[in-house]
């Protein structure tokens, strides 16, 4: 939905100056709901490392290297390594805690297994943790191609794509409270003078690993905390004097008294595509300013007008509709924060 929003937007006013966009700062709930009791989590890896010669594939001028290898055990720690600090970062629990070393035995790394009942209530009870977030299957596809060009030039590539399961767990619990399914990627692209130079450039295989693993740590991070994104939000423009003057107050950061010339035309103006765009603006108003019901209502009252005046079938009316879908997200995003924070 979010991204419909913005090709729209960007469809209808990419060379429009009536519109001004702004980019907001929008706290979002962690897709993960744990319990109140829980302070402290531990990051375990339960996955087994693939062999140094599966998942890599090294293509020099044209021709596989048969003695290709990258070892993914580090990458494995960096993921979990990475997850522990993104989520202690965000200081939304009261500890998060590494258990070093792997849980698992067996040289079955193609398989997704769980851990059992009885593990995480041991692992809990060893490091006096409330819940668990167990990395049990990650896997690493790595391509390196190297091509040759004119006058000695060449070009390289490193591909790393991943994927893997992430669950968390509470103890006396039968079955994971929620699973996690990753599909990602990395890549390198770099040209050099020569193969010597293309060395210094491309990360070795290793190293390539590790850092997909760190990528894929803090990128799965949102999963189990409260976050912050960036999102495209726009006010629009007019020529008439109140409409420069609310326009250069919000330009200004001074949205209270860009609201109140807002305010005014919506309730004096005789023209409905005013109001309309009038009643929009204080959408975006009180949205900056977290009144999120209110927001949701002045969208829905631009909206109202834009579908009663030119038809559902209407840009602008498409656009009103999108955010006012946009907002309530939001308002129900604000619940489940609440519910997060216990309040």
């Amino acid at each position: 939905m979010k991204t419909t929003l913005y090709l729209l937007v960007a469809c209808l006013f990419s060379a429009c100056s009536t519109v001004e966009y702004i980019e907001i700062e929008t706290y979002n709930p962690a897709g993960i709901t744990f319990p109140k009791n829980v302070g402290k989590v531990l990051v375990v890896n339960n996955a087994v490392p693939q062999p140094d010669d599966v998942g890599y594939t090294y293509n020099l001028y044209g021709t596989v290297q048969d003695t290709a290898r990258a070892c993914a055990d580090s990458a494995l720690y960096d993921v979990c390594h990475s997850l522990g600090k993104s989520i202690m970062d965000v200081s939304f629990f009261d500890d998060v805690l590494l258990y070093h070393g792997g849980t698992r035995q067996d040289t079955k790394y193609l398989m997704d297994e769980k851990l059992a009942p009885e593990a995480v209530k041991e692992l809990c009870r060893e490091t006096g943790t409330d819940a668990i977030i167990s990395i049990d299957r990650l896997l690493f596809r790595m391509e390196k191609n190297v091509a040759a060009f004119s006058e000695g030039f060449v070009i390289g590539g490193v591909n790393v794509e991943i994927t893997g399961t992430i669950r968390s767990y509470l103890p006396g619990r039968g079955k994971p409270l929620a699973t996690v399914y990753v599909q990602d990627s990395v890549f390198w692209s770099e040209s050099a003078d020569n193969m010597e130079q293309l060395k210094l450039y491309l990360p070795l295989p290793d190293e390539a690993l590790r850092a997909a693993g760190q990528y894929i740590g803090t990128k799965v991070t949102p999963n189990f905390v409260p976050h912050w994104d960036s999102e495209s939000r726009w006010f629009y423009k007019g020529e008439r004097a109140r409409w420069k003057e609310a326009t250069a107050y919000a330009l200004s950061d001074k949205w209270e008294e860009a609201a109140l010339r807002w305010k005014y035309v919506y309730e004096n103006s005789s023209r409905w595509k005013e109001r309309a765009k009038a009643a929009s603006n204080l959408a975006l108003y009180y949205e900056m300013n977290t009144h999120l019901k209110e927001a949701y209502s002045w969208a829905a009252k631009s909206y109202d007008i834009f579908n009663s005046k030119k038809g559902e079938a209407y840009n602008y009316t498409k656009m009103q509709r999108l955010y006012v879908e946009a907002l309530g997200k939001r308002i129900r995003s604000d619940q489940k924060l609440n519910k997060q924070f216990g309040e």
